[in-house]
């Protein structure tokens, strides 16, 4: 499993015990002792662990842990204090566990640690799946303009897969006005998460209020589908082998993962600089436009993707809020990700590409 992590282990995130972690200013991450009882409960693994952090870390802490001969991976909230209902990884585990058995490529979750008196808080453990994640660079097999296009439609593809799931009989959840909560409750974090007033932020919040679209028939959304989430095979042809990160996953409306995977996809034509410059990979000879992404799923699916402004307005705004939670833990002392501190001037560029996209100009 390769997922470059962009920060290292800082002296306090990992202790032996709880009294060491009580000792310390800050809350520990991971407390090894009360964890290796856990893990020998359920025989994952003999002996001490290993543990490096992989992924960026701008969100859950997600660790790569090996333990004798067995390697998997283990998912835990940030440090608080974290907003209501944000960073659920005991419903993330949940997920990840119904969709894996309806043919998802997802991981497979080896044990769930849902009492906080382990480590401190709720986590999982899931299966380590052997890829590459694509950021900023393509694996040397898959970096030709047929296979970066190939890939590109696998990602599509696994999406159109998910969609299809029949979530009542996978046990999850109740479609509940989707695109009207999701604004309801993103304006509600926005009152948690902001550290100053940015008027473009309540403007798209009412434009989509008052644009709300007609949802087709609810499916199991992931929440943040990009070619960032996935992993791929590391040779070609270009396979997907796991859809990861599904902490944002609920029941609701399909085209709210495409409108979000359009919003994180740069073509080469697109200005530089702020939110293209995150995503430039996609750039490369090979790599299909939005539009043909989205045409991609449209024939896998049989759905219209009716208001492609709506709904990467939508995404862009979201971004917004979680971007803003990100700045404001990096500002307080809560994370050590130098990334997110960045976040202070791209909070408001991001704002104002948002309205850009409600007038129709983006």
């Amino acid at each position: 499993m390769s997922g470059a992590s962009s920060h290292t282990l800082a002296a306090d995130d990992v202790v032996r015990t709880h009294a060491e972690a009580a000792a310390q200013e800050r809350e520990a991450l991971l407390v090894i002792e009360p964890l290796l009882e856990f893990l020998d409960e359920r025989g994952i693994g003999e002996g001490d662990l290993q543990i490096a952090p992989i992924g960026d870390g701008h969100s859950n802490h997600t660790f790569l842990v090996t333990r004798g001969g067995r390697r998997f991976v283990l998912r835990r909230p940030p440090r608080g204090p974290i907003p209501p209902s944000a960073h659920d990884v005991l419903r993330e585990a949940r997920v990840i566990g119904a969709v894996g058995p309806a043919g998802v490529r997802a991981p497979a979750v080896l044990a769930v640690g849902d009492d906080p008196a382990i480590i401190g808080v709720p986590f999982f453990v899931m299966d380590a799946v052997d890829g590459e994640v694509i950021t900023t660079t393509v694996p040397e097999p898959l970096d030709t303009p047929e296979q970066r296009r190939a890939l590109s439609f696998e990602l599509v593809d696994a999406l159109v897969e998910l969609h299809a799931v029949d979530w009542r009989a996978a046990g999850l959840g109740k479609p509940t006005g989707y695109t009207e909560r999701q604004v309801k409750r993103f304006l509600g974090l926005w009152q948690i998460n902001r550290t100053r007033e940015i008027p473009e932020v309540e403007r798209v919040a009412e434009w989509l209020t008052a644009n709300l679209p007609d949802s087709p028939p609810a499916t199991i959304v992931h929440g943040d589908y990009r070619l960032g989430n996935v992993m791929f095979s590391r040779d070609a042809p270009a396979r997907l082998n796991a859809i990861l990160d599904w902490e944002m996953s609920t029941i609701g409306d399909p085209l709210a993962d495409v409108g979000y995977l359009n919003m994180m996809w740069s073509e080469a034509a697109d200005p530089s600089g702020g939110l293209f410059d995150l995503n430039a990979v996609t750039r490369a000879e090979g790599f299909p436009t939005r539009a043909e992404l989205v045409a991609r799923y449209e024939e896998g699916s049989g759905r219209t993707m009716r208001d492609i402004r709506w709904y990467t307005a939508l995404a862009l705004w979201k971004s917004i809020v979680f971007m803003e939670g990100n700045y404001k833990r990096a500002t307080s002392g809560l994370s050590d990700d130098p990334f997110l501190k960045s976040f202070g001037d791209g909070v408001v560029d991001l704002a104002r590409r948002a309205e850009e996209v409600t007038r129709g100009d983006g």
